[in-house]
């Protein structure tokens, strides 16, 4: 007999809370780490963990034999933000964020270091 459906949508709506709430958290802690400028706003930050929290959990849950493992929890936690971390570089790297390349006669990629005014001495 199926429960009250009252009880199915309070567990569904604590369940997709609780998923978010550690995704947001998982893809926070990953960004923290990684130096840099990152893409994304806040959702992409959260997919980006919830996505983390299967990646790094399922690769420990399959290269780690016997291993029982939640993701609501301080190991889940650490593997989660692992597989976040692995999300996010990838997400640079297809993005082209880790690389710039020059155009001919370019001799630095990089031009937003600041200059200096040059102060004129005016003499009479």
């Amino acid at each position: 007999m199926p429960e009250n459906i009252n009880e199915i949508l309070e567990q569904s709506i604590n369940e997709l809370l609780m998923w978010v709430g550690f995704g947001t958290l998982v893809g926070l802690a990953a960004k923290a780490i990684m130096p840099g400028r990152d893409p994304g706003g806040a959702v992409a930050t959260m997919l980006m963990g919830i996505g983390g929290s299967v990646i790094g959990c399922g690769i420990v849950l399959f290269f780690v034999e016997g291993a029982r493992l939640t993701p609501i929890s301080s190991m889940g936690f650490v593997a989660a933000t692992g597989g976040a971390f692995i999300i996010l570089f990838f997400y640079r790297l297809m993005s082209g964020s880790f690389f710039a390349e020059s155009e001919d006669g370019d001799r630095y990629i990089h031009r937003r270091s600041r200059r200096r005014r040059r102060r004129t001495l005016v003499r009479d």
